[in-house]
């Protein structure tokens, strides 16, 4: 069910951040970490300066490293008023965003439509107690190293949650659950319990999340079936 994902960097680090490495995958794509390691023959890109949040690539999927320097601090303009996002996006227009997302990173979008309703119930300007925002409730410091400019914006928020749960199916060897308890509470929680940490809210999300999987593929499922039937029974159209 899943690949390595290719993601676009969208973002430089902000201005206090210490120097980053930008990684060119051999698709074309760019992408910021803090650093980076080869173990057992698999590259880790780490996003923070420690040694728990990571992505895997194959080292043949990288093709160059980069030092990216402190930037300067900007001279801040004077501030104007941007048009807000709506909070609510048309179905169709979400559904859009999550296959592209689900095509980039061999996601399927069931999953991502399950992981979105999970976290946000659709609601792109969603902010949790925790900081996490928009769809699929990025926190600040995921999202800037994922390249995510602004998680209210849903296709960035979109393919940065993808990327993100793309890079945790890598790390726990598609183990959906694994991965879905390390989306919410944090891969650390995760390595350190050996498996779903004991939180509640941890446990009851994975839950949540596999039965609107499990529901909507069914669904799918159904429909895909009774399509031969329905076309079958149609008539014949001459020309």
């Amino acid at each position: 069910m899943i690949a390595l994902g290719a993601f676009a960097a969208l973002a430089g680090l902000a201005p206090q951040a210490r120097a980053a490495e930008q990684v060119t995958l051999r698709n074309g794509f760019t992408l910021l970490c803090n650093h980076h390691a080869q173990l057992e023959g698999r590259v880790r890109l780490y996003l923070s300066p420690g040694e728990d949040n990571y992505i895997e690539f194959d080292p043949a999927e990288i093709v160059a490293y980069e030092m990216v320097p402190d930037p300067p601090v900007p001279v801040m303009p004077a501030p104007t008023l941007a048009p807000k996002t709506p909070a609510s996006l048309n179905p169709a227009d979400l559904r859009e965003m999550l296959t592209r997302a689900g095509t980039e990173h061999n996601l399927d979008v069931d999953l991502l439509a399950s992981v979105v309703k999970a976290e946000s119930d659709g609601n792109a300007r969603a902010v949790s107690r925790a900081g996490a925002k928009g769809l699929m409730q990025l926190m600040p410091g995921t999202a800037a190293g994922l390249g995510v400019q602004d998680s209210f914006q849903p296709l960035q928020n979109v393919r940065g949650g993808s990327a993100y749960l793309d890079g945790l199916l890598t790390r726990y060897h598609d183990n959906l659950a694994l991965a879905l308890a390390a989306y919410n509470a944090g891969p650390e929680a995760v390595d350190k319990y050996h498996g779903i940490p004991p939180y509640h809210e941890t446990q009851a999300y994975v839950a949540r999340v596999i039965h609107e999987f499990n529901r909507r593929v069914t669904a799918r499922e159904a429909v895909a079936k009774r399509a031969p039937a329905s076309t079958a029974a149609q008539p014949a159209t001459s020309h």
